[in-house]
């Protein structure tokens, strides 16, 4: 049972409704006019409305754009007559939770109610979440107050003024370019911060990319092209998808680190670099080197200062904090107002075990602020994957058949699962998974999905 407010000017139809909603065990109260619905929602505090567009005093978005600035407003489903697409845009992108058009169904407007009685209910059980609006927000930031981040910022403060190189290894979404901006950005280096994904580019074309080439090196180079090194020069190098690189590159890689020389591809002249390198793999290095798909001196060269970055999954505690920093960011970004989570919506975030890490929680995070009716997040607009977040149905008392799998039959499904979640889209599959897409069409064939 709900108090539902309607405002409606046609008395035939709002005694419909009226008795539909009384039928159904809610509440109804019938106003004819925005002068008498401002009146009554300034002592009374229904749990819905049903607003009419065309009423005597005005127009209902006008009231629904009022009612929308109050904090904890109650959601307001448009009903109206006028076939007007622009006027369904303007009342969702004004805070509607939903429109309906007249002749209206009866059970689309009992499910609209419900959902949206429902919502009402959770976020009236929210925690707030941004309570600094006015915080500037620093990209080169790490956000953190588990033990683990805690040591990762002391090794970061103890190695940023350093020129030595620093390899960081961690799962895919674990933020580890935020960790190599955050060395740059501590260090006092003058120069330019530079990142190269080292998986999204064939061979000739990643050797040019850090290294430059002269003018007719190759086919299609009809200029002389400086590289990442020269363009670095006093500043950092971050080599992202490190285990990615080639061996004929890695080559040309480690005399730099050696002795600060190299040529650009087609050229004789010796150039220097002093660009600090940061490397970064979420692969196994030594695995690599074990099969011969990656140069031990040049493991030994970078791995002079080592961060190991956790998952998500082990530093749960910074869920709170991580989370009030990337919806300041999604709202700065998206121009969205999202103030809080549902306790609903965090209970189902700390069950969640996020595989794709950090930048799986702010991809989710933005496609619920943009989808958002309010300024809260709801449970029903956390898109976590389906199989993923399937919760065993096993007694606590019975023991849980435990399924052994290698990983590759691991990440192949796991793949599989993102491919169907995102319906095939492989641009959003490769921001989940923290791949490039070469990689991610490389692991498709591996696994034979389709």
């Amino acid at each position: 049972m709900a108090d539902i407010l309607i405002i409606e000017d046609d008395p035939v139809f709002g005694e419909v409704l009226v008795m539909h909603l009384e039928d159904s065990e809610h509440q109804p109260v019938l106003l004819g006019s925005i002068q008498e619905a401002r009146q009554y929602l300034e002592k009374a505090e229904p749990d819905a409305i049903l607003l009419d567009q065309q009423l005597p005093d005005g127009f209902g978005l006008d009231l629904l754009k009022a009612i929308a600035k109050q904090p904890s407003s109650p959601p307001v489903v448009m009903i109206t007559g006028v076939s007007d697409n622009t006027l369904a845009i303007e009342a969702m992108r004004h805070g509607a939770f939903d429109f309906i058009r007249k002749p209206m169904d009866e059970i689309e407007l009992d499910v609209t109610l419900s959902n949206a009685l429902n919502k009402h209910r959770l976020t009236r059980q929210v925690s707030a979440i941004t309570q600094a609006d006015d915080q500037i927000i620093d990209l080169n930031q790490v956000v953190g107050e588990s033990p683990a981040i805690l040591d990762i910022c002391k090794t970061i403060g103890s190695v940023a003024p350093r020129r030595a190189p620093v390899l960081i290894t961690g799962e895919s979404g674990t933020g580890k370019e935020v960790i190599a901006k955050a060395i740059h950005h501590h260090s006092g280096r003058e120069g330019l911060f530079l990142a190269v994904n080292c998986s999204a580019l064939a061979e000739g074309l990643l050797e040019s990319e850090l290294f430059g080439h002269e003018k007719g090196s190759f086919t299609g180079a009809s200029a002389r092209k400086e590289g990442r090194f020269e363009l670095t020069a006093g500043g950092t190098l971050f080599l992202d998808e490190l285990g990615e690189m080639p061996l004929a590159v890695q080559a040309k890689l480690l005399r730099v680190l050696q002795e600060g020389t190299y040529e650009r591809v087609g050229g004789t002249q010796t150039l220097h670099s002093d660009a600090r390198i940061v490397a970064a793999t979420n692969r196994d290095l030594s695995s690599l080197i074990m099969e011969g798909k990656f140069r031990e001196d040049l493991f030994y060269r970078l791995n002079v200062v080592h961060l190991s970055l956790p998952p998500l999954r082990e530093r749960m505690q910074d869920m709170p904090v991580l989370t009030e920093h990337l919806l300041r960011k999604i709202n700065t970004r998206q121009h969205t107002s999202i103030k809080y989570l549902a306790d609903a919506t965090w209970r189902k975030m700390k069950e969640y075990q996020w595989p794709g890490n950090v930048r799986e929680l702010e991809n989710l995070l933005t496609r619920a602020a943009v989808l958002s009716r309010g300024d809260t997040i709801t449970p029903d607009l956390l898109a976590l994957p389906a199989a993923i977040q399937k919760e065993s149905k096993i007694d606590d008392n019975c023991e849980k058949e435990v399924r052994l799998v290698s990983l590759d039959q691991l990440e192949g499904e796991h793949i599989r699962e993102i491919l169907s979640h995102v319906k095939w889209h492989k641009g959003k599959a490769c921001e989940i998974l923290g791949i490039s897409r070469p990689a991610l069409e490389r692991k498709i064939i591996k696994y034979e999905i389709s």
